[in-house]
């Protein structure tokens, strides 16, 4: 056994003289390799930010909407209330209102009185259907069961058609509100302003081939509809 210096050190052996190059040397590769996986700590920062700009951009691939392809709302089956799946074809022929509604707005009370009124009216004289949606996303005004929605309705004299309670916008949008989003974005003073519902009680007028054809912000009432109703019937 070779003896060990006071630094520690073995001295090499006469194989290791004569071949240095065999016992010490590594490939280039494993540095390389190696470098890879563990890099350093200022270097560290950078691959994260790399990884995360992957990340980023595989999310946005994974969320990506398809185009929005539907001609008509008669392509689109829905729940209702109940929770029975409903085609939308059952509505054709008929003008149709569609509407988010929330139970705790300050607009509930005069939209639904108003919706009601509308309904009475012209339900049967001009076959006018009103479709409501219930949505908990703004400022959760919707936070009750369907069945707690439903009575809530009732007592507020309502006969047209509830529905299930849906998002309407983001990832989870339900198909048929993004439909209506994409062929009619908000209008203000002339100028698109995005395709976001951006409150309770946004309406969307439906003609009789089922296209959306004019939509109206919060403030607007269920009444002040009437004119453009009557130049669809």
């Amino acid at each position: 056994m070779a003896p060990t210096t006071r630094s520690g050190v073995k001295p090499k052996t006469e194989v290791e003289k004569k071949s240095p190059k065999i016992v010490k040397k590594k490939p280039k590769t494993d540095k390389k390799v190696t470098e890879k996986k563990t890099p350093t700590k200022n270097g560290k920062a950078k691959e994260d930010k790399k990884a995360e700009k992957v990340e980023e951009k595989v999310e946005d691939v994974e969320i990506e909407e398809s185009p929005n392809t539907a001609k008509s709302i008669y392509e689109f089956t829905v729940k209702d209330i109940d929770g029975n799946e409903v085609s939308l074809d059952k509505y054709k022929g008929h003008v149709c209102i569609i509407v988010n509604v929330a139970s705790k707005c300050t607009h509930t009370q005069s939209n639904y009185e108003q919706f009601v009124e509308l309904y009475d009216k012209y339900a049967d004289s001009k076959g006018l259907r009103i479709l409501a949606f219930p949505c908990n996303q703004f400022s959760s005004q919707e936070s009750g069961s369907c069945e707690k929605i439903k009575s809530f309705a009732e007592t507020k004299g309502v006969k047209f058609d509830m529905f299930d309670k849906i998002n309407v916008n983001g990832k989870k949008a339900d198909p048929l509100w993004a439909f209506l989003k994409d062929t009619l974005p908000e209008v203000t003073c002339g100028r698109a302003t995005g395709k976001d519902i951006k409150w309770n009680f946004t309406k969307f007028i439906i003609n009789k081939e089922g296209i959306p054809v004019e939509r109206y912000a919060s403030s607007t009432k269920p009444l002040t509809l009437v004119d453009s109703l009557v130049k669809l019937w």
